[in-house]
């Protein structure tokens, strides 16, 4: 009685462990497995890759003809929304994405959104910059997978492609189709020519490098060497001499920050060109203002006055400029560049406002 009952659990738990296997055998898929979708194109040449482990996302994708490109995107069925997006510059803000997702009733729904900002009113539905082929787009699910397919007419996709998932029960609705935030992505870097995908967590750390390097030089240390040079005159000449350490610093972190920028450029092959000229300008100008300081000319001389207007106004463009070029870059840089922003608005405000206190008591001494 003993070994029956034994055999009897042993058998059932049998029957339970391979059917949990079945589920995760069919819940699965993989480069080898063979797709039986009912597509309108060939599925049969598609490259395969997987891009995503933590979600188990894999792509396939081939060149079909000269400028159509076919897509198939492979993820576990969640009841929520899948979505590739291309970018520019690796982030969501600004980039374009196809959106798949299936209803309670079976039904399955593709649509392209445009990521605006990161508000929900700037993601819009039935908007972006992929020119995706008339009837080409369908999700189907089948084995407790989704498979999102799309085709592009396109000479060359972009290279830096996003994937995210949404959250689990969510989908989008009519009659707007406001996309929810997402459950999780990710920001890759897509070879088409090897077939190979890499985070683009790789290039975080030179980003971040990139823009703290321009934060403290340009747009804080300038700042506080240009408020040594007018405020502190009454320390001579500590003042001098801090107000030229404090801005050769600046110059010299502000120069390491922009070499930093055109690598991040080169490796991210990202469109920044707005971006990168004021980054020159600046760079040029702050040139112009360490050459002027070489050849600043005696109290006594004639000429020091125009000198004076020159460099006092060089350096205030230059900050101004700076300013404005460190803020853009934050919104390029990050999906979530709030804090950022915030962090620096705050620097910012504690400079201008004692900047305000100092130059009211000179007015006063004068």
């Amino acid at each position: 009685m003993k070994l029956s009952s034994i055999s009897i659990i042993f058998f059932f738990a049998t029957l339970q462990a391979l059917s949990v296997l079945q589920v995760n055998s069919q819940s699965t898929d993989s480069c080898n497995s063979n797709l039986n979708l009912d597509l309108p194109f060939d599925t049969s040449l598609l490259n395969c890759l997987p891009v995503w482990s933590r979600h188990d996302f894999i792509l396939r994708y081939v060149r079909n003809l000269s400028n159509v490109w076919n897509f198939v995107l492979s993820a576990p069925n969640t009841n929520s929304f899948v979505a590739m997006g291309f970018s520019t510059t690796g982030q969501m803000v600004g980039s374009s994405a196809v959106v798949g997702w299936v209803s309670a009733d079976g039904s399955g729904t593709v649509k392209q959104y445009f990521l605006g900002g990161q508000r929900p009113n700037l993601v819009v539905a039935d908007q972006g910059n992929l020119t995706i082929v008339e009837n080409s787009t369908s999700i189907t699910s089948r084995s407790s997978r989704v498979y999102l397919a799309f085709q592009l007419n396109t000479s060359q996709p972009l290279s830096r492609v996003l994937y995210s998932v949404g959250q689990i029960g969510v989908i989008p609705s009519a009659p707007g189709f406001a996309l929810a935030e997402h459950r999780d992505k990710v920001s890759t870097l897509l070879n088409y020519r090897t077939g190979t995908s890499a985070s683009d967590s790789q290039h975080s750390r030179l980003r971040k490098s990139h823009g703290i390097l321009n934060i403290l030089s340009w747009g804080i240390l300038m700042i506080i060497g240009a408020m040594a040079g007018r405020y502190f005159k009454q320390w001579d000449p500590m003042w001098f001499y801090s107000h030229a350490a404090i801005q050769s610093c600046a110059f010299l972190l502000g120069l390491a920050g922009i070499i930093s920028g055109f690598v991040l450029e080169n490796r991210l092959n990202a469109e920044v060109d707005t971006h990168k000229a004021l980054g020159i300008l600046i760079l040029v100008l702050g040139c112009l203002q360490a050459m002027a300081a070489f050849a600043r000319p005696g109290k006594e001389s004639k000429v020091r006055k125009y000198w004076n207007w020159y460099h006092h106004n060089g350096g205030r463009i230059v900050i101004l400029i700076a300013i404005a070029n460190v803020f853009y870059g934050i919104h390029l840089g990050e999906d979530n560049g709030t804090s950022w922003n915030a962090a620096y608005a705050v620097v910012i405000s504690i400079l201008f406002l004692l900047s305000i206190i100092l130059e009211v008591k000179l007015w006063r001494q004068n």
